[in-house]
């Protein structure tokens, strides 16, 4: 009870892996995941010594089956989590199970970090609120499972600033401090550089941050630790990223240069509309970042921003300027830039933790105006509730959600992208295992292989947009909402199955007439 007491955040981490625990197996592979996880098994490759030796070594071959999507995407946690992913599946878990746990453990580490950098402005409690209120938010809960690119990105990113910024205010403090917040900074600097290419800005806010300390630290001290830290840093990410290894800053102006593109050809709905990824208005990402985390969130980081900056000395401030910059920059380029976006802002998910510490200074503040105990943990449980009903209501597609700014996920549905990463094929085709009859044909309308990783052995699934000539009556189709696409075929006959959550349908299957 004592470690409890001293550290609150374990009351948390138990509570969200106790939940995880049991949830883990509701949810269905996302689109991105299957090749994702293949190049995770074929990158074992790109490390053996024997292969190295062998005559033949070829470094296309650890890409997996993927490669000419895959070899430029940093594979850092991949490498990391599949020694994990292989332990579990080895006590008999599935594939797909075992990948979604292990991803979730991991957001749970980022939820620890995240409690960690908030103290430097709150009291524990408060800081406890703050990675409380974040780790709660529908849209990450659901992320966390499902997405094996962007929240293992967040996770990193959040470590390297916090051990960043306490790399300086160690230096600051004691000018024959040790190395380890530098060697923990580097580390998770490399990784979240390996994962994806905006991992610098951590770097780039540490260094000003340090130059806003010069006063405290010796010169001598902050250039040895700087060098350790970014000699680490870029180490890291070139033993992380096989991709670099055969030109490593021509390869990595490279993928900066079409990250910062994304070239794709999807398409995405957005206020009733059907845009290009490359053809969405300015306001696209300040809508979703409105209508997608839960109402007090910005009401609460307003007051926040207003009391955080009133109430610091200069030393505070700039800390909080260049905490809140983790925000505006890329903020400001996605608004500025306009590049391609798609599957709501999952890319940018990285851009949220600022805002919930200062939602939990605007936390701090308000509580201190509630004299009462009681009084306290009912304003914190109704400031909580507003993403705890909606993920219970959505589960296992929280991250579909929708805050009532936008009319729920009922006033979004048919309006803004909700279920767009096909999970729903799981429960859809297991549900279809059941109630269609043996050797029944399933055209899945896109990827496939995802419904056929949840089939039985009697259940046939065939490809709609290669094999769509072969339909015939009795078959059955199955087609996700993403971009209103199940309004494309059959569009007047019943659902044999459906889908849905709070008024809005994810996927359905139909029979063909």
């Amino acid at each position: 009870m004592q470690k409890l007491r001293q550290h609150p955040i374990l009351i948390l981490l138990i509570i969200n892996i106790t939940v995880g625990l049991m949830t883990f197996r509701n949810y269905g592979l996302s689109w991105d995941e299957p090749l994702f996880y293949d190049y995770a098994d074929a990158l074992p490759y790109a490390y053996s010594p024997a292969e190295w030796f062998s005559g033949d070594f070829n470094l296309s071959n650890a890409y997996g089956s993927s490669g000419t999507d895959h070899a430029n995407r940093g594979p850092a946690y991949i490498l990391l989590a599949r020694p994990f992913v292989s332990l579990i599946e080895s006590l008999g878990m599935d594939h797909a199970s075992a990948w979604h746990l292990v991803n979730f453990l991991t957001f749970q580490l980022g939820i620890y970090l995240f409690y960690r950098f908030a103290i430097k402005w709150m009291g524990k409690p408060s800081a406890l609120f703050s990675a409380a209120l974040f780790a709660w938010q529908p849209l990450l809960w659901g992320h966390a499972f499902i997405n094996p690119k962007d929240m293992p990105f967040l996770v990193f990113f959040i470590g390297a600033i916090c051990f960043g910024f306490e790399m300086v205010d160690e230096l600051s403090q004691d000018e024959s401090s040790k190395y380890t917040k530098a060697l923990l900074a580097a580390f998770f600097l490399g990784i979240a550089t390996s994962i994806r290419v905006l991992g610098p800005l951590a770097a780039i806010l540490t260094g000003v941050y340090a130059l806003g300390q010069l006063s405290k630290i010796r010169l001598s001290e902050l250039i040895k630790h700087f060098a350790v830290y970014t000699f680490l840093a870029i180490l890291i990410t070139f033993i992380a990223w096989p991709y670099l290894w055969t030109n490593p800053l021509q390869k990595f102006v490279e993928v900066f240069g079409f990250m910062s593109d994304n070239p794709t050809q999807l398409t995405v709905l957005f206020n009733d509309v059907q845009y290009k990824a490359d053809g969405l208005p300015r306001r696209y990402l300040p809508t979703l970042l409105g209508y997608t985390l839960t109402e007090p969130v910005w009401l609460l980081f307003a007051v926040g921003l207003i009391y955080g900056f009133w109430h610091s000395d200069n030393q505070k401030r700039l800390a909080l300027v260049l905490t809140l910059l983790w925000f505006i920059i890329p903020t400001a380029y996605v608004i500025l830039s306009k590049p391609p976006m798609y599957d709501g802002f999952r890319h940018f998910l990285f851009i949220l933790p600022p805002i919930f510490i200062f939602s939990g200074i605007a936390f701090e503040k308000t509580s201190e105006l509630i004299k009462r105990n009681w009084s306290k943990a009912i304003f914190t449980l109704f400031i909580m509730i507003f993403g705890i009903i909606p993920a219970i209501q959505l589960h296992p597609y929280e991250y579909a959600y929708y805050n009532t700014f936008a009319g729920g996920v009922r006033g979004a549905f048919r309006q803004y992208e909700t279920e767009y990463w096909l999970t729903c094929y799981r429960e859809a085709v297991l549900m279809f295992n059941e109630e269609a009859p043996s050797g029944s044909q399933l055209f899945v309308r896109r990827e496939p292989y995802i419904a056929d990783y949840y089939a039985s052995e009697d259940i046939v699934i065939r490809d709609f947009r290669t094999e769509q000539k072969d339909i015939q009556p009795g078959d059955y189709i199955l087609a996700n909402s993403r971009s209103n696409e199940d309004l494309r075929f059959l569009r007047d006959q019943p659902s044999f199955l459906e889908i849905s959550r709070n008024g809005a349908a994810f996927c359905v299957i139909k029979k063909v007439p």
